[in-house]
Parts: C-alpha cells; sequence; structure tokens
C-alpha cells in the first residue's frame, strides 16, 4: 500500500478503501466519477481526487491530503481557496499529483473523522419532490436513532459547502441535499459503513417494471448517425416507461446530469431519423445532444459519450423509475444549469474522463 495514503493503522485504512469502492461499484449509490469519501487524521483530510472513480479505491491511488483547518477557515471568510483546495493539499504526501474533489471543503467543515457522499438514486427520486421534507421524513423515522438534515440544493464546492458548514457543529449523522445525494458521516469506518445500509435501505423505492429494449431497431434508426444503442440494458428503461421520459423531458434532476450529458435530451418522434433530430438542434443554435430517448425502443447515445455519461445514462433511468406518476418535481433552474455549465472545475473532471477512455 502506498505511503501517501491515511495511516490511522492497517485495518482502518483497508477498510476505508473497502468503503469507497464498495460504495463506487454499487451503481444505485454512485455512477462514474460521482460522489466522494474522506477520513481524517491528525489535521489531515484523506479525500477522493477530482475525476477519479470510488469503485478504483482498491486499486489506484485516488486519495488526496489536504490540511483540513485552513481549508475550514478559508471557507469561512470566503477566501476563494477554498473552491478548489488545491492550496491547502500536503504536496510531500501526495503522491498521485492529482486535485482534490470540488467538494473537499465540506468533507473538510464536517466534524466526524469518517463521511461518505454519493449520489444514492433512491434519495435523489425523493429529493427532487416538492414534497421532499415530509416523504423524507417519513422515511428516516425508520432510522430514528440518527440525526439529519436537509440541504437546500447549491452548486457543489463552496456555495454547498457554506450551506453545509451551518449545520456542521450538530454533527449530523445523515445529510440529505436536495437534487443532488446523501452524506453519511461517522466515527468509524464501521459506523459509516452499518449508517449507509441502514438509510439507504430506508430511503429505498421499487422502480416500475419496465419492457426490454428493441436493439434491433435501435441499431436501425441510428445506423451511420454518430449515435449507438446504450450498451447497459437498464439504462434503455427510462425511454420504455412514458412516466419516466415525461420525467426525464422535464428538466434537469441533478448536477451531474447536466455536466455529462447536458441540457436538453433528444426525443426520436415516429418515423424520423436522427439526422433530422440533430438538424432541428443545429436549427436551433442548440449543441447537439449526448443522449436521445427513442421512446418504447430504448435509449441511443453519442459514439463521443464518455464512460462517466454512460454510467449517468443509466442514473437517470434509476432516478425517473422511483419517482411515481403523480409527484411534482422541483427540477434545477435555468440559472442553476448555467452555473454547472462550462465550470472550469467540472471541465477538468469531464477531461480525466476523456483521458481514461482514452480520447
Amino acid at each position: 500500500m502506498s505511503p501517501a495514503t491515511p495511516s490511522r493503522g492497517p485495518q482502518a485504512l483497508e477498510s476505508f478503501l473497502d468503503l469507497s469502492a464498495a460504495v463506487g461499484q454499487d451503481i444505485l449509490k454512485t455512477q462514474g466519477a460521482g460522489g466522494n469519501t474522506s477520513i481524517k487524521q491528525d489535521g489531515i483530510l484523506w479525500v477522493k481526487a477530482s475525476g477519479t472513480w470510488l469503485a478504483h479505491a482498491k486499486e489506484r491511488n485516488i486519495m488526496v491530503p489536504v490540511e483540513i483547518a485552513p481549508l475550514v477557515k478559508a471557507l469561512r471568510q470566503g477566501d476563494p481557496r477554498a473552491e478548489k483546495a488545491t492550496d491547502f493539499v500536503v504536496a510531500e504526501l501526495n503522491e498521485s499529483g492529482l486535485r482534490p474533489s470540488i467538494e473537499t471543503s465540506f468533507h473538510a467543515a464536517l466534524e466526524q473523522p469518517v463521511v461518505a457522499h454519493f449520489h444514492c438514486v433512491n434519495t435523489i427520486a425523493l429529493a427532487v419532490s416538492a414534497r421532499r421534507e415530509q416523504l423524507l421524513a417519513k422515511r428516516m423515522s425508520e432510522v430514528s436513532d440518527l440525526t439529519w438534515k436537509s440541504i437546500p440544493y447549491r452548486r457543489p464546492g463552496t456555495p454547498l459547502a457554506g450551506e453545509i458548514d451551518r449545520v456542521a457543529s450538530e454533527r449530523p449523522d445523515v445529510l440529505v441535499l436536495f437534487n443532488h445525494g446523501l452524506i453519511v458521516c461517522g466515527d468509524t469506518v464501521e459506523e459509516v459503513s452499518e449508517r449507509i445500509e441502514r438509510v439507504t435501505s430506508a430511503l429505498s423505492t421499487a422502480p416500475r417494471e419496465t419492457p426490454e429494449a428493441d436493439r434491433s431497431a435501435l441499431e436501425a434508426v441510428c445506423h451511420g448517425s454518430g449515435f449507438r444503442p446504450a450498451e447497459d440494458a437498464e439504462s434503455h428503461k427510462v425511454a420504455l416507461c412514458p412516466v419516466s421520459r415525461a420525467i426525464a423531458m422535464g428538466g434537469s434532476l441533478y448536477p451531474d446530469h447536466v455536466i455529462f450529458l447536458g441540457t436538453k435530451l433528444g426525443v426520436l418522434a415516429e418515423g424520423q431519423t436522427v439526422e433530422d433530430l440533430l438538424q432541428g438542434f443545429k436549427r436551433r443554435g442548440e449543441a447537439a445532444p449526448k443522449m436521445i430517448i427513442v421512446p418504447g425502443k430504448g435509449v441511443l447515445l453519442s459514439t463521443d459519450l464518455t464512460a462517466g455519461g454512460e454510467a449517468m445514462a443509466r442514473c437517470l433511468a434509476e432516478v425517473t423509475l422511483r419517482i411515481p406518476a403523480d409527484e411534482e418535481i422541483v427540477y434545477l433552474s435555468a440559472a442553476d444549469e448555467a452555473q454547472l455549465t462550462n465550470w472550469e472545475a467540472e471541465q477538468y473532471r469531464q477531461a480525466l474522463d476523456r483521458k481514461s477512455a482514452g480520447r
């Protein structure tokens, strides 16, 4: 094991990396480079690097060491350096040379030694509802021994960290981030692991059933178009359920959708070709969609889409299949989308995603 990783003892280290990998490998909890974990020791926060995948925690050095006290001070003073947190990295321990997650500042602000943040699809399905406070309170009553806080939507980075810092001194066990995901905190890796399982179970909703995708029809309609059928069979389900389609087309539900799939999805009308659809986007001065829904058939993805984008197509299906048909939804606003689009921190993450795919 590399010396440039937390050394709270061999067993604690292995447990932390095991937890990180397990969260990263569960598609219902984490998709692609989303989510991040951290552990604190001797004034240093070891946090997942930006653009890396939690799923790789056991096989790659993806943790970055950051000084806690000066970062928290910077966050509270409105110092812009708190956004990237790169000025607080302990360079001599940062063997990977990567930069910390854009969400490092909230990990530092939370007082518990172990923190896991991930984009749980069951949580998001509840946290986009106009009734979210009511729905979440009912579900969290199933784990009434745990304290929890709801956090209004803010752009990831210091805006979100500022909201979390306001409740950090209360040491909540769980934080539900509206239109974003879940944070679980604890004193030990084992405690956080146990809490994750209990909380995600309490927030779980069974997805709607759908028919199978029509891959032959998808192959025929996308031939020579620069699009291809999604490889993951589950990703097609957003196109196979009318309720899920309507929800998906209603707007952006959470940040990583905007970052990896853009703000506009394409929907192929009956008898329309992919080329016709793309020309329509061009005429309107809009960027070509990265994902096209073919109602009743399945989903087409751009051949340029990275693995991170493919993971987000699966996430969209999983989230929308868990939202009731009659639910009023709170989408991200145009201003929220604009904050995420062309954001340097996310351009960096996307660049790493392309690099990992050899593009």
